[in-house]
């Protein structure tokens, strides 16, 4: 018993941490949807902002300043996805899929640009503290423990609690109906898929800057899209998004164990993904997003 606790705790440890990138993104996803714009460029956002978390912590040594470059490389994304399906009215999956696909292209050429490697960067300040504590589940985890509890809380908050929330995910059901009251539809999808990109970036700089202290080349490794998995059954709703992130993120830990004890690589390496793939299957049949989702006020 006292072996399998001691390989139970370091496995639910690395589970939270696991899941706080997907918290983080699949949150920011819940305020793209709740205003009326597909996700799926979660991957791109993700990416960026792993890139340039790493880039602003390796000009400047500073890790808050790369974590606050991240979110900004996120949210630029995020402004191309709203610009395409605002203003120009492009189909949303081909915008958010056409971004993923730059996203990589575009990472791996600035990396041959300014560190002459197109696999990995070069290595850069990342946070080295834990929290500690008499609980060795959280004593393990970086401040970003709190900082995807405090996301969590705060856009259930925003999302259901508020004006700004209500008015958010009005557009995002009747954009026609939003425009005839006087709601700046528009304004709102903006600002939905920028906190969209601002999270989503935030969670590609965790995994470069907290789980690593380098940039690779796809890095992300498909976590965008199942951020999006996460965000649909939790019906974009902060308080359900976290319990279903906490399963995938165990998934996660739970492939990197098995690796640890002999087991095939490349057949565990399947465990997060084959998840995504089961609970999809099973889990969204009843689920509906919001109605106005890929329309727009003149629709």
């Amino acid at each position: 018993m006292g072996v399998i606790l001691n390989n139970l705790i370091p496995i639910i440890g690395s589970s939270i941490a696991m899941s706080i990138p997907l918290v983080l993104a699949s949150v920011g996803g819940a305020f793209s949807v709740r205003s009326g714009i597909m996700a799926l460029g979660l991957e791109s956002m993700m990416m960026m902002g792993a890139f340039f978390g790493v880039l602003g912590s390796y000009f400047t040594g500073s890790v808050l300043f790369g974590f606050l470059l991240g979110m900004v490389g996120g949210m630029v994304i995020g402004l191309f996805h709203g610009i395409l399906s605002v203003r120009y009215k492009v189909n949303q999956v081909i915008s958010g899929i056409g971004l993923n696909l730059l996203a990589t292209a575009a990472t791996t050429l600035l990396m041959q640009v300014i560190w002459k490697n197109k696999g990995t960067s070069e290595l850069v300040a990342s946070i080295d503290k834990t929290i500690g504590g008499p609980i060795p589940i959280i004593s393990g985890q970086s401040f970003n423990f709190f900082v995807m509890v405090a996301v969590a809380v705060i856009s259930w908050i925003v999302l259901f609690r508020t004006r700004y929330g209500l008015r958010l995910r009005m557009v995002g059901e009747q954009p026609k109906a939003a425009s005839a009251v006087g709601l700046k539809v528009h304004g709102l999808k903006y600002s939905g898929v920028l906190i969209c990109g601002a999270l989503a970036g935030y969670g590609g700089a965790f995994l470069s800057l907290d789980q690593l202290n380098m940039f690779v080349r796809g890095m992300t490794a498909g976590r965008g899209y199942i951020a999006v998995a996460i965000a649909i059954l939790g019906r974009y709703n902060p308080g359900h998004i976290v319990p279903f992130a906490l399963l995938f993120g165990f998934c996660d830990a739970l492939q990197i164990y098995l690796q640890g004890q002999g087991v095939s690589a490349q057949l565990i390496q399947m465990l997060p993904y084959l998840m995504t793939l089961i609970v999809l299957a099973v889990g969204v049949k009843h689920i509906q997003p919001p109605a106005g989702v890929g329309k727009h006020e003149t629709d």
